[in-house]
């Protein structure tokens, strides 16, 4: 299978690099025709100023005329991949695969328009933004001849909004990179032996609505929260809101850390006992598994998070050292709390390991091998 990855993929995004990686498994001699225009934007919802958008369009500007000639001009393949974030990508570069008569797999992860329009409410969406960028998404949909998601839910959901067929959506689990989030090596410190001091709790995130970050807030200080240690790792679109939360209270069991580099996270990690998901109340919140979900889990970390009909697409039942909650109920967070504080001495040295199979790379390698062959033989 001759594979070509086409665009101005994202190689910031945890998904786009596992993405790049099963691909090269699948195709080890992967045809790469990249133009970078995202490096540098952690957030595209809060990038300000005016130079950095305009950097941001001069890009995209000079990226299409490029990829299209070296696409045209690019040797014998099967099928090509745009990956995200590829809604310009499909709308401009897809039409050249069509020409070529190569089938187009659109990992498009979530959808643009949801994002933009009703999970983060940064726009009205029968304003004219949304309602170009519902029409943009609804025909990337019709252009590619696979539309990918990270769960069965966020797929149920472009069905919804863009009637795109059953037989034509995927959903490939995101996973976590194992070099950067394997498990901590036991010591004095991370052993299961007995335990002295407060629970250390860890969130790490953009702070976006569909975190719900402000019921962590809430928890960490009620006074059954005061009895916990709380690291708030992160930036974005509320962190200004939730800041001025914090500075408003003497709050000394919770330290606030504005950023930690990617490569600097398995060390919060391996400091941390518990782990913290997302618990928000948006519909986008139950469709999706974070990336610091999947991370936990990968570096065999006790994690609490909220339930919700993505999760149940990884996990059925109770496991131990994963506590499942109500959204946007900080009550519910602290008594996971309480129950891992009881349960710490106890849980297994190996938590996660056959979760961490179903997400780790062999697994989405496996994954993406099917999507693509049903793509070639459509």
């Amino acid at each position: 299978m001759r594979v070509v990855l086409l665009g101005t993929y994202d190689l910031g995004k945890p998904r786009t690099r596992l993405l790049r990686d099963a691909l090269h498994a699948i195709d080890p001699t992967l045809r790469e025709l990249h133009f970078p225009v995202w490096e540098g934007v952690e957030d595209k919802s809060v990038m300000t100023g005016l130079g950095a958008k305009l950097g941001v369009a001069v890009r995209l500007l000079l990226a299409y005329p490029v990829l299209a000639l070296r696409y045209l001009f690019t040797g014998r393949h099967d099928v090509v991949v745009i990956g995200y974030l590829g809604l310009f990508d499909v709308l401009l570069l897809a039409p050249l695969a069509k020409l070529r008569g190569k089938p187009v797999v659109w990992d498009s992860f979530l959808s643009v328009y949801d994002t933009y329009a009703r999970d983060r409410a940064m726009a009205p969406e029968r304003g004219w933004t949304a309602r170009l960028l519902r029409w943009m998404e609804r025909k990337a949909c019709a252009l590619a001849d696979r539309v990918v998601l990270d769960t069965r839910a966020h797929a149920a959901l472009m069905e919804e909004l863009h009637g795109v067929p059953q037989g034509k959506l995927d959903a490939v689990l995101v996973g976590a990179e194992a070099g950067t989030f394997a498990p901590a090596t036991a010591t004095a410190e991370t052993g299961t032996g007995p335990v002295t001091g407060p629970v250390k709790v860890l969130f790490y995130g953009q702070f976006i609505p569909l975190h719900g970050i402000d019921t962590i807030v809430d928890a960490a200080l009620d006074q059954r929260g005061r009895r916990f240690s709380w690291t708030i790792i992160g930036q974005g679109q509320e962190a200004q809101r939730i800041d001025a939360r914090l500075a408003e209270v003497e709050a000394p069991q919770v330290e606030r850390i504005g950023w930690v580099a990617y490569d600097g996270l398995q060390d919060q990690l391996a400091a941390a006992d518990v782990c913290l998901g997302i618990f928000g109340t948006s519909d986008k919140s139950a469709r999706v598994i974070p990336n610091k979900v999947y991370q936990t889990l990968m570096a065999n970390k006790p994690l609490i998070t909220r339930d919700s009909p993505a999760m149940r697409e990884l996990v059925s039942g109770e496991r131990p050292g994963l506590y499942l909650v109500p959204p946007a109920d900080p009550v519910a967070l602290l008594d996971a709390l309480e129950k891992f504080a009881q349960d710490r001495e106890t849980l297994p040295a190996t938590l996660h390991g056959d979760l961490c199979e179903a997400f780790a790379l062999p697994a989405l390698t496996q994954q993406w091998r099917g999507v693509l062959e049903k793509a070639i033989t459509r």
